[in-house]
């Protein structure tokens, strides 16, 4: 297969661009590599698929509408697996404006040239974030999504909205994956895993929101890359029992599906620190915060209508990647 993965250089989008480069794909990867955080972990990133033959990079940003139209006229795609975005909930607060750009401007540059030049299939990262202020545990895909409480995650809400646009009127099929917490080695180093362990090992404290009382349905990146790698291959259709007198939010009338990824099992904030702690070997000051504007108590996937597709659930537990993020981390600061 021939595959376009947006994102190539961050977090997720390296794994997957890996992940199909050692199963013998071939892999055309675009990316930015804004400063939203260090470059030089994105370009080391970027290194490590690099050298595949299978590979070709174009540096790019999503919102420049010709350079897009290029990749797409340039290349006969099997599949789009979508993973660019600004990231980050806080920071959508701080920094409104760009979030337009690229995760709205961009991904509509993204759906046309699927559009125009008859992909089979596109994947695209929504996030756990479009629960927004829903409080009903575990988030299913079945129940309504209205009322999100940061400008990020009304934006990963619009993309689900415009992909099931596109696949109404012309028949795309569009699958969204709700990526639930990812944490694991070549992460981002503006999530907590990260923040907390540099901060630890620099034997700084660490700020705790909403004093320690948060749930995260933590998931290691191994198993987002299953779940990625799998629905890949698994284009939606209609389904034919939709009601629009009862409108099914999981489903549709048009090819587009969206699932949760998670493990299902979230898991306390102080006991994923008291986990890092033991992984490090080393106590933590901890300054205890009141809960962040944007922000929300808990996380919990339910992931069955994953696992019914494609035989596939997240499962691996906390301390395990911990200590995997914790090697890696040491391995490659040197610490």
């Amino acid at each position: 297969m021939n595959v376009l993965v947006t994102g190539v250089a961050g977090f997720i989008g390296f794994h997957v661009a890996r992940r199909l480069l050692d199963d013998g794909h071939r892999v055309v990867g675009i990316d930015n590599l804004n400063p939203y955080y260090d470059p030089a972990l994105k370009r080391d990133r970027l290194a490590r698929v690099g050298s595949n033959g299978e590979f070709t990079f174009r540096k790019l940003d999503l919102a420049d509408r010709g350079g897009m139209e290029e990749v797409f006229a340039g290349e006969r795609f099997d599949a789009v697996v979508h993973l660019a975005a600004q990231a980050g909930v806080r920071h959508s607060i701080e920094n409104p404006h760009v979030y337009v750009g690229s995760n709205l401007t961009g991904f509509l540059h993204i759906l046309e040239g699927c559009r125009h030049h008859g992909v089979p299939h596109l994947v695209y990262a929504s996030s756990s974030s479009v629960y927004g202020a829903n409080t009903k545990m575990p988030f299913s895909v079945h129940d309504n999504v209205d009322h999100p409480v940061s400008l990020y995650a009304a934006t990963k809400k619009a993309n689900e909205l415009m992909a099931h646009t596109y696949a109404a009127l012309y028949g795309i099929p569009c699958t969204g994956l709700r990526f639930f917490t990812v944490y694991g080695p070549w992460g981002r180093p503006d999530m907590a895993l990260f923040t907390f362990t540099r901060a630890i090992l620099e034997g700084r404290a660490i700020d705790i929101y909403n004093y320690g009382d948060m749930q995260r349905d933590f998931t290691y990146i191994d198993d987002i890359i299953e779940g990625v790698y799998r629905i890949m291959f698994l284009i939606p259709r209609a389904d034919p029992t939709w009601d629009g007198s009862r409108p099914d939010p999981g489903t549709s009338f048009a090819p587009s599906r969206i699932y949760n990824i998670g493990g299902s099992h979230p898991v306390n904030l102080m006991h994923f620190i008291e986990v890092l702690e033991k992984a490090l070997g080393r106590q933590v000051e901890k300054n205890m915060l009141p809960l962040q504007k944007g922000d929300v108590k808990a996380t919990c996937a339910d992931a069955l209508d994953l696992e019914a597709a494609v035989g596939f659930r997240p499962g691996v537990p906390v301390e395990e990647g911990i200590q995997r993020f914790v090697e890696w981390y040491r391995s490659y600061y040197r610490v």
